[in-house]
C-alpha cells in the first residue's frame, strides 16, 4: 500500500500534537491538518506549521483565511474582531494572554485555548480597573497604556484630545492609549500662599510707594479653575494686584497708614467675590509692607523724631512738677513741726559722719550736741 500511494506522488507527514499544517493545493487553502499521520499528494501542494505556544494565527493567510474558507475558521479558531473604540483582552484560564486593539481581526487557535475575551468601550470609559491594568502589566501587554500617579491633597484633570473626560483623585490610574493623545493637568487641592511683591502705586496726594501684598488661598473646584482660565494662579494674583491698587490709588498717605487694617479687608473682600467663581477660595489678604520713597522716609522720620521729643518734653515738665509739689508738702510738714525738722538734720549728720574717715569734736559730746540740735529755742 505504501509502494502504490508513493506511486501517486502521496507523502507521509507527520504532525505532533502540539503543531497544526495549513495545506495549499494549487496555490489555494485546501485543508489544515491536526496531530498523527497524515498522507498527502505533494504535487502542486504546499504546507506551513504553527507552533500553539504562539496561540495567535499570525501569517499573510489570515485575510484569505477568513473570506475562502470561513468553514476552516469556524472549526479551528475563535475569531475576535474589534469595533473602532473596542478592546479585547483574551485570557486563558484566568491569565492574560494576548490584547486585540481597535478595528482588528484576530485568530486565535481553538485548540490552545480555552480562551475567554473580555470588551472594553474607550468611548464609553477610557479608565481601566486597577485590577486589570496590573494583569496587563504583568503580561508585558501594557505598551497602549498609559499610566499617572496623583499624589494626596491632589487631583488630576484627564484631557482625552483636548476634552475633560475624568477627574482623578489621589491613587495611580491607568488608562488606554491606541492613538488617542491624553493630557493630564495637576491641581494642588491644599492651602498656599500667594506673594505680591514690589506694586507702584500713586497715592491720591500723588506720593509714589512701594508695597508687598500676601493672599493665602487654595483650590476648592478643579475643573472650573483649570478650564475658567488659563492660569488661575496669575489670576489671583492679578485680581489682588489691581484690588489693592484701586483702593490704595483712592487714599491719602496718612490715611494709608493710619487705617492699614481696614484697607485689607475692603480689598480683600473684592479679591473673594471675583475668585470664588473661579473654584478658589481666598483666606487672609494682607498688606506687608509699604515702602516710602528715600526724602518722604527721611521727611517722616523727623515728624515722628519731633512727637517723640515733644512728648518726651512734657514727660519731664511733668515730673518736675511732682518733685516741686513734693518739696513744697516737706517744707510746709517741717516748718509745722520742728521736732521733725530736728530728725531730719540728725540723718543729715549721720549721713555725714559715715562719709568721713575721723571726726575731731572741740566742745565735747555735749557742746556739740547742742549746738547743732536744739530741741527748744
Amino acid at each position: 500500500m505504501s509502494i502504490l500511494k508513493a506511486l501517486r506522488n502521496q507523502r507521509r507527514l507527520l504532525v505532533p500534537v502540539n503543531t497544526r499544517t495549513l495545506v495549499l493545493a494549487k496555490g489555494k487553502i485546501d485543508q489544515i491538518l491536526g496531530p498523527g499521520e497524515h498522507w498527502i499528494d505533494m504535487q502542486d501542494v504546499q504546507t506551513e506549521r504553527f507552533d500553539l505556544s504562539s496561540p495567535r494565527f499570525v501569517s499573510t493567510l489570515a485575510a484569505p483565511l477568513r473570506r475562502d474558507r470561513p468553514d476552516l475558521v469556524e472549526a479551528h479558531f475563535t475569531e475576535v474582531h474589534t469595533g473602532p473604540d473596542e478592546v479585547a483582552v483574551i485570557t486563558r484560564e484566568g491569565i492574560v494572554t494576548d490584547l486585540v486593539a481597535p478595528e482588528q481581526h484576530a485568530l486565535f487557535w481553538t485548540d490552545a485555548g480555552p480562551w475567554t475575551i473580555e470588551r472594553f468601550d474607550m468611548a464609553a470609559e477610557v479608565m481601566l480597573d486597577p485590577a486589570l491594568a496590573r494583569r496587563l502589566e504583568r503580561a508585558r501587554l501594557d505598551a497602549q497604556i498609559n499610566v499617572t500617579t496623583v499624589e494626596e491633597g491632589r487631583v488630576s484633570l484627564l484631557f482625552t484630545e483636548g476634552r475633560l473626560v475624568k477627574v482623578l483623585d489621589p491613587g495611580t490610574h491607568w488608562f488606554w492609549i491606541f492613538g488617542r493623545k491624553h493630557t493630564v493637568r495637576q491641581v494642588d487641592m491644599r492651602w498656599q500662599t500667594k506673594e505680591v511683591a514690589g506694586q507702584e502705586i500713586l497715592t491720591k496726594d500723588r506720593v509714589s510707594i512701594r508695597v508687598n501684598l500676601t493672599a493665602v488661598f487654595r483650590v476648592t473646584d478643579a475643573v472650573k479653575a483649570v478650564t475658567a482660565v488659563r492660569d488661575h494662579d496669575e489670576a489671583l494674583h492679578r485680581a489682588v494686584q489691581l484690588a489693592f491698587r484701586k483702593t490704595l490709588g483712592a487714599m491719602t498717605l496718612d490715611r494709608l497708614l493710619a487705617e492699614k487694617g481696614m484697607v485689607d479687608a475692603e480689598a480683600a473682600e473684592k479679591v473673594r467675590a471675583d475668585m470664588a467663581g473661579l473654584g478658589i477660595e481666598v483666606g487672609e489678604i494682607a498688606l506687608k509692607d509699604v515702602i516710602l520713597p528715600g526724602e518722604m522716609r527721611d521727611i517722616l522720620n523727623g515728624v515722628v523724631a519731633a512727637q517723640k521729643e515733644a512728648e518726651a518734653n512734657v514727660i519731664r515738665r511733668r515730673e518736675e512738677t511732682n518733685a516741686t509739689r513734693s518739696l513744697l508738702n516737706t517744707a510746709r510738714v517741717m516748718a509745722e513741726n520742728p521736732v521733725m525738722l530736728r530728725l531730719k538734720e540728725l540723718e543729715a549728720l549721720e549721713t555725714i559722719a559715715g562719709k568721713v574717715e575721723r571726726l575731731t569734736v572741740h566742745n565735747g559730746t555735749e557742746g556739740l550736741m547742742t549746738d547743732l540740735v536744739k530741741l527748744r529755742d
